[in-house]
């Protein structure tokens, strides 16, 4: 089997003396969309902060390893910008958005990590420093255009809908060109419509060549993209598998998809 793109072994994490995150291992393969599952306090978005270097993991690996790639790199360690350059990005649980800046704006943002201009091209502005800059608002329009948003992208990021401000978190994150994209609860509070909306947007990334590893508590939406599921509790992974076998695992269907799963 080919190397996975990412490869967790052993994460641990500890608050004083909580233990948030106890030897989790989680692995995600080039075009896998994984979800990872569990009640709220299970550690889930813990470990996103961990894989982001928002945390700096108490122990355990973090290797990433790009498609295609035989060399991996220890994200552990590292800031969340050096983990962004290293193609992983993510949205948030709570939306954060620069609510002041248009749509457009905000996609651009997302480009910074991939552009080449330093101080003397900004204020010199020459040839390539406005190339890139065409580049980037080509680029970003045509993010835009993938999650549904173009016609809005001279709005304010703050007056958009709901659903249409998580569809501009997914864009500025794509805008760093990231091979594997981290969704932290991206369905909550949407609208079954825009739940339906979210759930084609992102079988669309996946088959333009993303991976894709979620946090998710809509478990409709768990069932109908996942490939693999990782189930925590208490920091710890109690069960992995398809969402066949996660639908049938017994303890799974108790403590966290209910006793009938209508997928």
């Amino acid at each position: 089997m080919a190397t996975p793109i990412l490869q967790i072994s052993g994460l641990t994490m500890d608050f004083g003396g909580i233990r948030a995150l106890n030897r989790l291992d989680l692995d995600v393969h080039a075009g896998e969309i994984v979800a990872l599952i569990g009640p709220n306090g299970a550690g889930k978005t813990t470990f996103f902060n961990c894989l982001t270097g928002i945390y700096t993991p108490t122990a355990g690996e973090i290797l990433l390893t790009p498609p295609g790639s035989a060399r991996s790199v220890s994200l552990k360690g590292l800031k969340p910008n050096q983990v962004t350059e290293k193609g992983l990005a993510r949205t948030f649980q709570n939306i954060r958005l620069f609510s002041q800046m248009t749509v457009l704006e905000n996609v651009m943002i997302g480009r910074h990590c991939r552009t080449k201009a330093f101080i003397l091209g900004a204020v010199f502005r020459n040839a390539a420093t406005r190339r890139e800059e065409r580049e980037i608002v080509e680029m970003s329009y045509a993010i835009l255009d993938k999650v549904g948003l173009a016609h809005l992208a001279n709005e304010f990021a703050r007056n958009l809908p709901y659903g249409a401000q998580r569809r501009l978190e997914i864009a500025r994150a794509l805008a760093t060109e990231p091979f594997l994209l981290l969704l932290d609860e991206p369905a909550a509070g949407m609208n079954p419509q825009e739940t339906q909306d979210l759930d084609r947007l992102i079988k669309e990334i996946s088959t333009d060549g993303h991976s894709i590893l979620l946090i998710e508590h809509d478990m409709k939406l768990v069932m109908s993209l996942s490939d693999r599921i990782f189930v925590m509790d208490y920091g710890k992974k109690i069960a992995q598998g398809k969402p066949a076998e996660i639908r049938s695992n017994p303890a799974v269907i108790k403590a966290y998809l209910g006793e009938d799963v209508d997928a």
